[in-house]
This record gives C-alpha cells, sequence and structure tokens, in this order.
C-alpha cells in the first residue's frame, strides 16, 4: 500500500501532480474533508481491499478543518497506515503571476489582494511542510520536468532529489532574473557580436561555442565557477533549500552566456546529488528586437 498526501500552495501544482499520479495507477482523491480521512483509512485497511495506491490533496480549502490535520496525522501513525506527503511549492512571484493569467481569486484571499492570500496560506500550511516527505519547487518547472519527478518519486521509486538546479543565461540589456540567486557576469570576455559570420548564431552553435571556449579566461571562469557550486550545492541541499537559479549573463543573452551556460551545466548534470535542467532566456530576443 502506498498512500501520499498531496498537499502545498495553490498554484503551486497540485490539481497537476493528482492528475499525474492518476495517471501512474493511483487512486485519487481531491479536497477530502479532513474528518473523513480515518474513515478512508479505516477503508484501505480492509484485508479484501483492492486499492494499493492512493493519492489524496489535502489544501487550504478544507477551511478550520485544517487544524485538525495534525491530531489525524498521528492517528494514521499509531495505526499499520503507512503515508507520504507531497508538498508542491512556489514562490510568491511565481504564484501571483499565475493567479492573473488564470483570472482566479485565491480561496484564501476573498475580494482582498493575492498576495495577502497567499501569506495566510503558508502560515496555515506550514506544518504540513514541515512533516512533508517530498517537496518540489515548481517555480522554475515545466509540466514535463514535473511529471518527471513524479514518475521518478511514485512510479520508478527512485531517489528524490530535493534540491532543483537552474542554470539560466539572460542578457543583461533585458534585465537581470528577479528569480535568480546567484548572478554572473561574462562580459569581460571576448563577444562574438563583433565577427560578422558570428553575429546572427547563438551558443548553441559550434563555431560560437568554440569562439568564446578558445580564450583561456573562458575555461578559468568555468573552473572557478564549477568548484564553487560544488562546494555551494551540498550546504544548499543540508540547509534544506529546494529551487536553486545560477544566472549567468553577458550583453544580449545570446553567445557567451549561452556557452557557459551550457558548458556547466554539462558539467555538473552528471551528479546524481540534485536535479538539474538549464534554459536561456534571452537567446531569441536579438533578433525580435531587430525586427520590430
Amino acid at each position: 500500500m502506498r498512500f501520499v498526501i498531496v498537499t502545498g500552495m495553490s498554484g503551486a501544482g497540485k490539481s497537476t501532480a493528482l492528475r499525474m499520479l492518476e495517471d501512474a495507477g493511483y487512486f485519487c482523491i481531491d479536497n477530502l474533508p479532513i474528518l473523513l480521512i480515518p474513515k478512508l483509512a479505516d477503508l484501505l485497511l480492509m484485508p479484501n481491499s483492492e486499492i494499493n495506491k492512493i493519492a489524496l490533496g489535502i489544501d487550504v480549502r478544507n477551511g478550520d478543518a485544517l487544524k485538525e490535520i495534525a491530531k489525524t496525522l498521528e492517528n494514521l501513525e499509531q495505526s499499520s497506515l503507512e503515508y507520504q506527503i507531497l508538498f508542491l511549492e512556489a514562490n510568491n512571484r511565481v504564484l501571483v503571476k499565475r493567479y492573473k493569467e488564470t483570472r482566479r481569486n485565491h480561496p484564501l484571499s476573498k475580494e482582498g489582494r493575492v498576495d495577502e492570500g497567499i501569506s495566510e496560506e503558508r502560515v496555515r500550511l506550514w506544518f504540513l511542510k514541515q512533516k512533508a516527505d517530498y517537496i518540489i519547487d515548481t517555480s522554475q518547472l515545466l509540466t514535463r520536468e514535473l511529471k518527471e519527478e513524479i514518475n521518478k518519486i511514485f512510479v520508478k521509486n527512485k531517489e528524490f532529489k530535493n534540491l532543483y538546479v537552474t542554470v539560466l543565461s539572460f542578457g543583461f540589456k533585458y534585465g537581470i532574473p528577479n528569480d535568480a540567486d546567484l548572478v554572473f557576469d561574462v562580459r569581460f570576455l571576448p563577444n562574438p557580436y563583433y565577427i560578422e559570420e558570428l553575429r546572427p548564431l547563438s551558443g548553441n552553435n559550434a563555431a560560437v561555442h568554440d569562439y568564446v571556449m578558445a580564450n583561456e579566461k573562458s575555461y578559468e571562469f568555468l573552473e572557478k565557477l564549477t568548484d564553487m557550486m560544488k562546494f555551494l550545492i551540498p550546504n544548499y541541499i543540508q540547509e534544506g533549500k529546494h529551487q536553486l537559479v545560477v544566472a549567468i549573463g553577458c550583453t544580449g543573452g545570446k553567445h557567451r552566456s549561452v556557452t557557459l551556460a551550457n558548458e556547466l551545466y554539462r558539467t555538473l548534470a552528471c551528479e546524481e546529488e540534485y536535479g538539474i535542467r538549464i534554459e536561456h532566456r534571452d537567446i531569441e530576443k536579438d533578433g525580435i528586437t531587430k525586427a520590430n
């Protein structure tokens, strides 16, 4: 029997996670009243129960009854039914943006501001986050990447990687990414933009890559940055950080930053203690700007 409680911040992807678990063969129930959880547990413990994988969605829609969750979980622990908690997280900026895009009201904001509802929700769910077995920060994750994480944990039963690292290239002229934890400037390297045949290409192209990495300073920078990341990441994991955004910037975010971001990603991707992804935020913007 695998009993998973899916909870977390509204807008962080709980409903999506439940659908993914349902596709994976889990019997899913969303927003079951907390007072009915003991009854559900009794049914699952019956000798002839055919359900061996169940996912239960719990969130602030339970209202004041959410205060009973600590006692309810304590009762489950005293029974022979083991459970795991999956907590879906996202930063406030991303949550507010998602609510604006969907034009939905936050369940705790009523007619007030969304960010106030989010702050109140964090307080109410703090207990569940502290007890969570798995915390997935979806601030930077695509839907397919979330599905990969869900499958790793609840289908393939692989060891969970609690930290997800995003290596992000960007252009300083388009602004420093708001969600960056670490920002590195590679504008000290020779710029392929001034080589006519390289200008229309990006750091994903071999010619640009070779031009950038032909400079000894590029390798020295990469070596020092990699050494720093290998020191920092284990400490971030120990501290309990779930999302790390490493931003590497050049002027336009097309040549030097893309090349170095790719190199750093390749260097770190072989590690197994954390998940990793790469994103090139501004790689296409120069062409769009000039076209306009």
